[in-house]
This record gives C-alpha cells, structure tokens and sequence, in this order.
C-alpha cells in the first residue's frame, strides 16, 4: 500500500461508519456470484448433503468471500480513492478506516475457514483459506499492480468456489469440480476487459496496469475476442460431460453464439469513432458477460436437478 493510503484511513467525524458501510466492504454483489456457483458445485456433486449443512457451507464461504474482499479494499484504498469506479468504497468515502476493515478481514478469513472445516471438512476449508490467500496476495498486492495479465491469472480466485462447494459435499476434487473452475476462469478475462475499455480512464488515474493501458484498446479487444472464442469451446464441450446434458447444451449454444456475436462487435470497433459510441457496445457485452456465467451454471444446477429425480435415466 502506498503512503498515499494513509489519507484513506482517517474516518471524518461526521461521517460515522452505519453498518451498511461495514457490509460494503464484503462486496455483496461480488459475494452472489461465489454464493450462486458454490452452491451449484454443491448441489451439483454426487453426494447428497443434509440441507443444515449445505447452508452452513454457502454461509461460510460466503464470510470467507466477503473476508477477501475487505482485505482487498484494505490494500486497494489509495487506487480507490482516484477511480471514479471505487471513490464512493467505505475507505476512501471516509467511512471506515485502513486498519478496521483489516481487522474484519482477518477476523472474517479465520472464522469462515475454521468453521467450513468443522461444518464440512477440511479439504473444502483448505481449498477456502487457498482462494482468500490468493485473491488477496497474489491477486490484489501483487500482480494487479504488476502485469496486464493480472486478470487473467488472478481469475483463478473468483474461480474456485465451485470447487469448494464440490469439497464441501465430497471431501474431494474431480474432474467436474475442474470443469467448473475453467468455465469461470476462462469466462472471467473478457468480462473484466470488457469493464476496462470503458473505464479505461479509471485505470490511467491509479496507474494499474490493465491491459487497456499498458497495450491499448485494440489489443484488448484482441484479446477479448480470442477468449471469447476459447470459452465458447470449453463452455459447449462442457455439455458433453457429467455436469451437461440437453438443458445445459442448449443454453451454452445460444449463450455463447451471443457473446461471441458481442465478442466481434468489439473487436470491429474504429478507433476513431467516439466514446460514446464504443462505449454502449462494450457496457452490453459486460451486462451480457453477467448473464452469461448465472445462466450456465443455473443450467448445471438445472442438469443436476433433472439426474437426481431421475428424468434422465
């Protein structure tokens, strides 16, 4: 953290921290979408869980997730405080200081990982304490300000919950719970390039080295347009596995032949035609990206439903 953080942990006395502010730090938005698909690795693993522990288990990485993201906010307060994106973010508004939403991820980390242990096992809480290590020190204090792949080794992270889920009900790993990881690994690249085209400004200001800033937008769009079209390739073929079948296929074909279609659209973009302009494209395609993972892994969840009640068999 840099010394201009040091601003960002002093909280003004008129603006006294309400407990929303201590719950933004959890990211909510972010911490739906590690509930949602670890509770589709969950659901979907062969060994059926009482539903008291399957609560537990989201409930706990849940924390855990929310954890890595005061930890991250904690760390990223002096980028925060100059993106336009963040500004508002409990550190940076003056709400919470540096050092209390430090003490709450820690505290949260602890909790979350020692107790997914005991609810469920310790191959589900390893797997948890791993994904927080990693989001917060691999990710966030060291390739995020380091190389224009951040994203793209960073993702990992985000793509560990189904994983974890998986244990959760397992005890183990498989080659499901794998196929799971990629399709969020993979998926996650052109969704946060796409977020960086149009908040490229943001990234200049806090001198992150996205790949918007360091190779510029048509390599970006390069880049999205070829993960894309990896990621069309591993979400279809997904369908053939254990985790798909006829629901997630036919989702996966048309989900993917409309990102791809968005995919293109960026990627045929004039570098002279205005922001505005090349902004409404890329602002679809990244509500489009959201869409995108909820809907495969509602499908997976969807395949798995259908197996245990027997309609495919």
């Amino acid at each position: 953290m840099t010394d201009t953080s040091i601003n960002t942990t002093v909280r003004s006395a008129e603006n006294d921290a309400q407990f929303s502010d201590f719950f933004a730090l959890l990211k909510p938005r972010v911490m739906t979408l590690v509930v949602f698909t670890a509770f589709v690795g969950l659901l979907a693993a062969p060994t059926p869980v009482h539903p008291f522990i399957a609560f537990c288990a989201i409930l706990f990485i849940a924390i855990g997730g929310g954890a890595s993201g005061a930890l991250n906010m904690w760390w990223d307060a002096d980028i925060d405080a100059v993106m336009k994106r963040t500004q508002h973010r409990p550190i940076p508004a003056g709400k919470v200081t540096g050092e209390e939403a430090f003490a709450i991820g820690m505290a949260l980390s602890v909790f979350s990982v020692v107790f997914l242990g005991l609810a469920t096992n310790w191959v589900a809480a390893g797997l948890l304490a791993f994904t927080i290590f990693f989001y917060v020190v691999i990710y966030t204090m060291w390739l995020k300000r380091w190389t224009p792949q951040n994203i793209v080794i960073g993702g990992a992270a985000g793509a560990f919950p189904p994983m974890i889920g998986w244990a959760a009900a397992t005890g183990g790993v498989s080659v499901e719970s794998v196929l799971m990881f990629c399709l969020t690994f993979m998926w996650t690249p052109p969704h946060f390039w796409a977020l960086a085209l149009f908040m490229r400004k943001d990234y200049d200001n806090a001198d992150v080295p996205m790949l918007t800033v360091t190779h510029g937008r048509r390599a970006t769009r390069n880049h999205i347009l070829v993960y894309t079209v990896l990621l069309a390739i591993l979400a279809v073929a997904a369908g053939f596995t254990s985790i798909g079948g006829p629901v997630y296929i036919a989702t996966s074909v048309v989900l993917n032949a409309m990102f791809l279609r968005g995919a293109l659209q960026i990627w045929r973009r004039d570098e002279d035609m205005s922001e505005e302009d090349n902004f409404l494209a890329e602002r679809k395609f990244f509500k489009l990206s959201l869409l995108y993972l909820f809907a495969h892994f509602g499908a997976i969840l969807i395949e798995a439903g259908l197996d245990k009640f027997g309609v495919w068999a």
